[in-house]
C-alpha cells in the first residue's frame, strides 16, 4: 500500500533529552531554527504530534511566515498542512490550541478513544474543520499512514514528535528520515523525556545525508538504510530502489539489450555490491550477473540480503548459460525487489518473477518506480511492449 514520505523532526540536548522537568519548556532550538523548521512545515502536506505532546506543549503547529503562507495558496495548496493527532484513548482537551488555529485537523483514535472524544464535544458538528477517524480497537501505524495518504491525500508528512511517537515509527520501518537539531547544551536528569526508548530497533547504520549548522545548534539528517522483510516494504526498499534506477542510466545504449541496475543489500543495510548491464565494457554483463561476480559466494550475509533491480531478473538469456533469476537463487539470494515486470521486447512471455517465486523466493514489485526503470530504455520504442 502506498504510504506518505515520513519525516522525523526533532531538537535534543547534547544528551539527548527533549526537555528537561522543569515548569517551562526547555527552548533547545535558536531563532535560525526555528525558521528552518517553518520552511519545512510549509513544504510537507501534514504535520503529526502524539497527545503527550499536545498536552504538555498545547501548540498551534503553523506554518507562521506570511510568503510561505502566500507560496502554498498560489501552489493550489491549502494555506496551513493538515494538523494531524494521534490519541488512543481519546483524552484530549478540546480547547487546546491545536483545534483553533490553522485549517483542517484530524484525530486518529481507537473505538474507545472515539466515543471519548464524542462525550467530550470534539466532534465534527462542533468542531467543523476536525476529522476523527477510528483505526478499531488498536492503533495500527501503517494503517493511520494509508489512510493518510489514501483520503487526505498527504504524501510528505512531518512528524514533531513525541519521543513515543518518533520510537515507535522507527521500529517499525515507517520512517523515511530523521532530521535531528543536537543542541549545546546538557539535561542530565534521567526523569526528564528523552527522544528515543528502548527496544528492538532495525539493524544497521543509518546513511547520513546532510550536516550543517543553525545559528547554534547543529542539523543532521539521516536515512534508514534496512530493508523490509519478505513481501512487506520499508523507505529502505525505495532508497535502494531508486539507486539501481540510477545505476541504469550508466549502462551504454544497446538496440538489442535493456539498461538495467542493481544494488545487492545486506539485511542489516550494509550495500554488499552494484553492477550496471554492459559494465566494464562486457558487451554481454547483466546488471545483477555484474553485481554479484563482485561477492564471495562464501559470504553468509547472501541469504538474508535483497537484490533490487530495475527490471525483472531475467529467466532465459541467449548470451550465458546462467539467466540473472537462477544467479540470484545460486547465490542464496531469496529476497528481490524490482521496477518492472520485462516486456516482451526480447523475451515473449519472460517471467523471472515467477522462476524466482517457484524456488521460493519473495518477489517485490513497486511499480511506482517503473517511468524510472524505463528511462534509459527509451530509445528501444516502440518496441517495449
Amino acid at each position: 500500500m502506498p504510504l506518505p514520505y515520513v519525516l522525523l523532526s526533532a531538537a535534543v540536548s547534547l544528551d539527548g533529552y527533549l526537555d528537561d522537568t522543569g515548569p517551562d519548556r526547555l527552548l533547545l532550538s535558536g531563532p535560525a531554527d526555528f525558521e528552518r523548521v517553518d520552511e519545512v512545515r510549509a513544504s510537507v502536506d501534514a504535520i503529526l504530534v502524539g497527545a503527550g505532546t499536545l498536552r504538555a506543549d498545547n501548540p498551534r503547529l503553523l506554518v507562521n511566515s506570511p510568503e510561505r503562507r502566500a507560496a502554498r495558496i498560489a501552489a493550489g495548496l491549502p494555506e496551513y498542512p493538515l494538523k494531524v493527532t494521534v490519541s488512543a484513548s481519546g483524552e484530549l482537551d478540546p480547547g487546546a490550541r491545536f483545534w483553533h488555529t490553522g485549517g483542517a485537523k484530524a484525530v486518529y483514535t481507537t473505538d474507545e478513544g472515539a466515543a471519548r472524544l464524542r462525550r467530550a464535544g470534539l466532534t465534527p458538528a462542533t468542531h467543523p474543520a476536525v476529522d476523527v477517524v477510528t483505526l478499531g480497537p488498536e492503533l495500527d501505524w501503517r494503517l493511520l499512514l494509508a489512510h493518510l495518504h489514501d483520503v487526505f491525500g498527504v504524501r510528505r508528512l512531518m512528524v514533531e514528535g513525541g519521543g513515543t511517537i518518533h520510537t515507535q515509527l522507527l521500529r517499525q520501518q515507517l520512517a523515511d528520515e530523521v532530521q535531528l537539531v543536537l543542541a549545546p547544551l546538557f539535561v542530565g536528569d534521567p526523569a526528564a523525556p528523552r527522544l528515543f526508548g528502548p527496544g528492538p530497533y532495525p539493524g544497521g547504520r543509518l546513511r547520513l545525508v546532510e550536516t550543517r549548522a543553525v545559528g547554534d545548534v547543529v542539523l543532521v539528517r539521516y536515512e534508514p538504510t534496512a530493508p523490509g522483510a519478505g513481501g512487506r516494504t520499508v523507505p529502505a526498499d525505495r532508497h535502494w530502489l531508486r539507486t539501481a534506477c540510477e545505476l541504469a542510466l550508466r549502462c551504454p545504449p544497446s538496440a538489442t539489450a535493456f539498461s538495467v541496475g542493481a544494488v545487492v543489500v545486506a539485511a542489516d543495510g550494509a550495500e554488499l555490491a552494484r553492477g550496471h548491464s554492459r559494465e566494464a565494457g562486457d558487451p554481454a554483463v547483466h546488471a545483477e550477473e555484474a553485481a554479484l561476480a563482485k561477492i564471495d559466494p562464501a559470504d553468509p550475509r547472501l541469504s538474508g540480503a535483497t537484490v533490487y533491480s530495475s527490471l525483472e531478473p531475467c529467466a532465459r538469456r541467449a548470451s550465458r548459460p546462467r539467466p540473472c533469476a537462477r544467479l540470484i537463487l545460486d547465490a542464496g539470494v531469496r529476497r528481490v525487489v524490482t521496477a518492472w515486470r520485462e516486456p516482451n521486447t526480447f523475451v515473449e512471455a519472460a517471467d523471472g518473477a515467477g522462476l524466482l517465486a517457484g524456488a521460493g523466493a519473495e518477489v517485490v514489485v513497486l511499480p511506482e518506480y517503473e517511468a524510472a526503470a524505463r528511462e534509459p530504455n527509451r530509445h528501444l520504442e516502440p518496441g517495449l511492449r
